[in-house]
C-alpha cells in the first residue's frame, strides 16, 4: 500500500536519501554498509528509501561509518527527530509483530512479487471467513477481538494488489492441496475459490496451480515469497514460511536461488487457463458436499 504523505514521511524520505548519497560517496555498496554497522541489509535499504523512522544516535552512527562531517551529521540527526512515522499497519498493535512489521512494509513497496503456497492461500488472496479460520488455527489462545485485528489487517493489506498507483507484478503458485485443504466447510472454500479466480483475472497477476501428479518437486516442505523492488541497490528479498519459524533471505545466493526454484515450479505448473479450470471443478465439488 503506498505510503501516506504526513508530515514526518517527507522528513524520513529527506533523511535517506542524504543518507544513500552518503553511503555512495564513500564509496560503500549496501553490502558493505550493513557489514560496518553490523545491521541487515534490508533494514539499510528501509532507511535508505524512507521506509522507517531513525534515531539521532543511529544516524550518529551511521555517519561515521560513512566519513561525514561533524556539521553535516548535527544537520541529520536533527532531521531524524521529525521522523517518527507509522506505517499504517501500526494501528493494528499487536496484530503486527516485529518480525512481520518488516515484511508489510516490503511488501507495500514491492513492484513484483512471486508467492508460492504449499499449506494455505496466501494472505493477500484470502477471504474474511477463510482468513479468520486460519487465524483462529494458528493463535488457539488468542480472544476474538485479538484474532478479528489480525484478520482486518490481512484484508486491508489486500488493497496492494488494486492500487491505482505502481500496481505490483504478481507471479502466484499454489499446489493443488492448497484447493483441496476444506478449511472452514464448503462454505468458506466455495467462496475463496471464487476469490481465487477473480484475482486470476486481474491483469496483473499471474495464477498458476502445481497439480498433485508432478509428485516430489523443490517447493515441497515450505512457503515464500520474492519480493523484488525497482530503483533499489537491494534486489530483493525473500521471505520464508516454515515449521521451524519466520526467516528473510537476503544474500545475492539466497534470491537467485529462489527464483531459479519458483521458475521450476511455473515450469511444471498448469498454465493459467488450465489453472483456473482446477479451481472451477473443485469449486464446483464443494457445492455437492
Amino acid at each position: 500500500m503506498a505510503d501516506t504523505l504526513t508530515g514526518s514521511t517527507v522528513p524520513r524520505r529527506q533523511l535517506g536519501r542524504y543518507l544513500r548519497e552518503l553511503r555512495t560517496e564513500a564509496g560503500l555498496t549496501i553490502k558493505d554498509a550493513a557489514r560496518g554497522l553490523e545491521w541487515s541489509e534490508t533494514k539499510i535499504w528501509r532507511i535508505e528509501s524512507g521506509q522507517t523512522s531513525l534515531r539521532s544516535f543511529d544516524v550518529e552512527v551511521m555517519c561515521r561509518v560513512y566519513g561525514a562531517k561533524a556539521d553535516i551529521t548535527q544537520v541529520l540527526m536533527g532531521l531524524a527527530s521529525q521522523t517518527k512515522a507509522r506505517g499504517w499497519w501500526q494501528a493494528y498493535g499487536d496484530a503486527v509483530p516485529d518480525w512481520f512489521d518488516m515484511y508489510v512494509g516490503l511488501e507495500g513497496a514491492a513492484n513484483r512479487l512471486s508467492l508460492y503456497g504449499q499449506e494455505v492461500v496466501p494472505g493477500l488472496f484470502q477471504t474474511e471467513r477463510y482468513a479468520a479460520v486460519v487465524i483462529t488455527a494458528n493463535h488457539p489462545d488468542e480472544t476474538a477481538e485479538e484474532t478479528g485485528k489480525r484478520v482486518s489487517l490481512r484484508i486491508a493489506r489486500q488493497a496492494v494488489i488494486r492500487r491505482e498507483i505502481d500496481r505490483p507484478e504478481l507471479q502466484v503458485a499454489l499446489s493443488e492441496s492448497v484447493l483441496r485443504r476444506p478449511v472452514g466447510g464448503p462454505a468458506v472454500m466455495r467462496a475463496q475459490l471464487g476469490r481465487i479466480m477473480e484475482a486470476a483475472s486481474l491483469a496483473n497477476i499471474v495464477f498458476q496451480v502445481i497439480p498433485f501428479e508432478v509428485g516430489a518437486h523443490p517447493g515441497l516442505g515450505s512457503n515464500f515469497v520474492i519480493l523484488e523492488i525497482n530503483e533499489s541497490a537491494l534486489n530483493g528479498v525473500v521471505y520464508v514460511e516454515g515449521t521451524m519459524g519466520n526467516i528473510y533471505l537476503e544474500t545475492h545466493a539466497e534470491l537467485e536461488r529462489h527464483k531459479l526454484i519458483f521458475s521450476g515450479l511455473e515450469s511444471i505448473a498448469l498454465d493459467p487457463e488450465g489453472s483456473v479450470a482446477m479451481v472451477t471443478r473443485i469449486a464446483a465439488s464443494y457445492e455437492d458436499s
